[in-house]
């Protein structure tokens, strides 16, 4: 072999050693990154349960209405909103707070694989809400965003509108989900959303109390944090390998099974 031979498979090498590095760290980073934004939405797991607990009792004109849920929602409490044929085999829970931006992570890095389960079949997920960044950060744009996903699901653009939600998350400190005109503009974004049912339902906040029920069953379930991913009862996040690859073999080996 002449020596540019050599040196040509030497430099090939290097280079296919190269990019296995950068695969990998890139792979560290998308996990750090749902972990560590995470740290935050923890933090405003106690902050929360202390401003229920300083609220208790206190007549919220918010909250007065009759706790109706949003269309096809099921589950205990009828809590949860499904995505995806219930023929699945799987099942993945979702627990998520739109102001959240570990779920905003966890959203860019795991969405086109949950697509592309729930669209062929393989998995159902069911997403539950959490308010915990209003009682960190203060505001109700955890709640309000909460609402306006559960208006959506009576249009059938729950999904959506959930998508365009986490797109245009505003940063934590930032409570502009708590302006009702913000979300109705959001909708603008989801064809056939944006209709006077719609307004509506955001506007008076139909399902304010449902949202605050669902707050509180994540409270009682002894939860540490959003996003909290459960697949089939098991929490997915602390494997500290799991990638979407990784979801996606544990799904597809449940239907073969």
């Amino acid at each position: 072999m002449s020596e540019k031979n050599r040196e040509g498979k030497r430099t090939a090498r290097e280079r296919l050693a190269v990019e296995r590095e950068k695969q990998n760290a890139a792979d560290k980073r998308r996990r750090a990154l749902i972990v560590g934004a995470s740290v935050v939405c923890v933090l405003g797991l106690a902050a929360v349960i202390g401003v229920v607990a300083a609220n208790a009792g206190k007549d919220d004109s918010d909250s007065s209405g009759p706790l109706v849920a949003p269309a096809g929602a099921n589950g205990e409490d009828n809590l949860a909103i499904p995505v995806g044929k219930t023929s699945a085999r799987s099942t993945l829970t979702v627990w998520e707070d739109f102001r959240c931006p570990a779920c905003k992570s966890f959203e860019t890095v795991y969405r086109p694989t949950i697509h592309e389960l729930t669209g062929s079949g393989q998995l159902r997920v069911e997403y539950r809400l959490a308010t915990i960044i209003d009682g960190n950060m203060r505001g109700t744009g955890s709640r309000n965003a909460a609402n306006a996903a559960a208006c959506s699901q009576d249009a059938g653009k729950f999904t959506a509108y959930h998508d365009v939600l986490y797109d245009n998350q505003p940063p934590e400190t930032d409570d502009a989900f708590g302006e009702n005109s913000k979300l109705i503009e959001l909708a603008a974004k989801v064809d056939g959303l944006d209709t006077p049912a719609f307004r509506t339902c955001v506007e008076k906040g139909t399902y304010n109390n449902w949202v605050e029920k669902s707050a509180a069953a994540f409270q009682d379930g002894g939860f540490s944090g959003t996003p909290t991913v459960l697949l089939d009862g098991k929490n997915i996040l602390q494997d500290q390998s799991m990638t979407p690859a990784k979801l996606k073999q544990l799904v597809q080996e449940a239907n073969k099974a």
